[in-house]
């Protein structure tokens, strides 16, 4: 089952997304190796792919990698590459051989379908031992102008899932999988606002689903905190920061 926010507003709003969204950090690079244990001859799923945005740090270890993907617009975006395959699929039933993977990672997605049953399916197709990876990269609000864009957001909300919410927690602890290990990353998004703050808000699932008046009326809010704040009016390119959140944990 998919949410009515995710369909909508990513059926929506694919290509902001594409603009938008923040690139992870050259560390997880090492994560995914060490942690994760990918490399040459590894198979690994990219479970809510989405666009592919993570799909190149996977392929990048060498490993063989299979995008998962419920959403029609989203899956169309998804880059070829000679060692990667794209099916639709939910986290609760990916399609997916039982025992065939070295590796499963959500990207920025987890939270949209945490539960026993998305994990029951991990563990059935993922081989024992093998890794499961959750990554987010989380606004730093630590910095006054992200908290203001939070502000902005924050009333469209509605029931959809947030990884800030912590409600994807509640599917562990899983017999099937270890306790989960965490690492942190600090980075940065450098580019123009209208590509790193308005591209990316307006990605944002809620944002994208909305009336376009009401997602207009939200533009023009996310253009006057550019054109009125000190960090940000006169400026070519800003950097947003993130913290990117790493887990793991093993299939049992």
């Amino acid at each position: 089952m998919v949410h009515t926010a995710a369909q909508t507003g990513f059926t929506k709003e694919a290509d902001a997304y594409v603009r938008g969204r923040p690139d992870y950090p050259p560390e997880l690079d090492g994560w995914l190796v060490d942690a994760l244990r990918l490399g040459p001859g590894a198979t690994v799923a990219d479970v809510g792919a989405g666009t592919g945005k993570f799909t190149p740090k996977l392929l990048a270890t060498g490993a063989n990698v299979i995008a998962v993907e419920p959403v029609d617009a989203m899956r169309a975006r998804i880059p070829a590459h000679e060692r990667l395959s794209v099916q639709a699929g939910t986290a609760e039933a990916t399609g997916l051989p039982s025992a065939s993977l070295d590796a499963l990672v959500c990207a920025q997605a987890f939270h949209w379908f945490a539960s026993h049953a998305s994990l029951d399916e991990f563990a059935r197709v993922m081989k024992p031992g093998a890794r499961l990876g959750l990554v987010w990269n989380v606004r730093d609000e630590s910095m006054d102008w992200v908290a203001a864009i939070t502000r902005v957001i924050e009333p469209y909300e509605g029931d959809a899932p947030r990884y800030w919410k912590q409600t994807w927690r509640q599917s562990f602890p899983h017999p099937a999988f270890t306790p989960l290990e965490e690492t942190t990353f600090t980075h940065a998004h450098v580019g123009p606002p209208e590509q790193v703050i308005i591209a990316r808000t307006l990605s944002t699932s809620f944002i994208a689903a909305l009336p376009e008046p009401e997602r207009e009326h939200v533009r023009e809010q996310l253009m006057q905190l550019i054109a009125t704040h000190p960090a940000l009016r006169g400026q070519a390119t800003v950097s947003y920061p993130y913290v990117t959140h790493a887990f793991m944990a093993a299939r049992r």
